[in-house]
C-alpha cells in the first residue's frame, strides 16, 4: 500500500512539471518574436522552444516587422486529454497543472495579423486572430 502511495506521488510531481516543445516560424524572415519572458528572437529560421504545460494561463506573445505596428496577442493552446486522464487516475490535484500546452506548430504573420497552428506537419492550418481584448492584455504584459 505504500509502494503504490509513493508512486502515484511520484506519477503527480511528474505530471505537473510537464512540458511540450513547439516550433516556431514567421512568413518574414525578418519577423521578431518574444513569448511571456523569453528574449526575442527573430524567426529567419525556425526555432525550437520548450513550454511549461498549463491549465489557467496564458503565453502573451509580441511579435515586430521593420516598419510594421506590433502585433500582441495570446499563443493558442491545445487541450490534452490524456494529461487529464492521467491526472483522474492517479492524482486530481494536477488538473490544475496540465491540462493545455502548446501546438507542435506555430506561423506568426503580422502582415495579416494572424497566427497559425497546427499539430502535425501534414495537418491543414488552424488560424488565431488576436481579439483587440487579447491584444491589449498582452500589450500591457510587455509594456510593464
Amino acid at each position: 500500500m505504500l509502494t503504490r502511495l509513493l508512486l502515484t506521488a511520484l506519477a503527480a510531481s511528474v505530471l505537473s512539471a510537464c512540458t511540450a516543445t513547439t516550433s516556431l516560424r514567421a512568413t518574414d524572415p525578418e519577423l521578431a518574436l518574444a513569448i511571456n519572458k523569453d528574449s526575442e528572437v527573430t524567426l529567419d529560421s525556425p526555432v525550437h522552444r520548450t513550454y511549461d504545460t498549463t491549465s489557467f494561463g496564458q503565453y502573451q506573445f509580441k511579435a515586430t516587422k521593420p516598419g510594421m505596428e506590433p502585433m500582441y496577442g495570446l499563443v493558442p493552446l491545445k487541450f490534452n486529454g490524456g494529461y487529464l486522464t492521467a491526472d483522474i487516475l492517479l492524482f486530481a490535484p494536477a488538473l490544475f497543472f496540465n491540462l493545455r500546452e502548446v501546438y507542435p506548430i506555430y506561423e506568426f504573420d503580422v502582415a495579416q495579423g494572424v497566427v497559425r497552428y497546427k499539430k502535425k506537419e501534414s495537418d491543414q492550418w488552424m488560424s488565431y486572430k488576436p481579439t483587440s481584448a487579447e491584444a491589449e492584455r498582452a500589450k500591457q504584459y510587455f509594456v510593464k
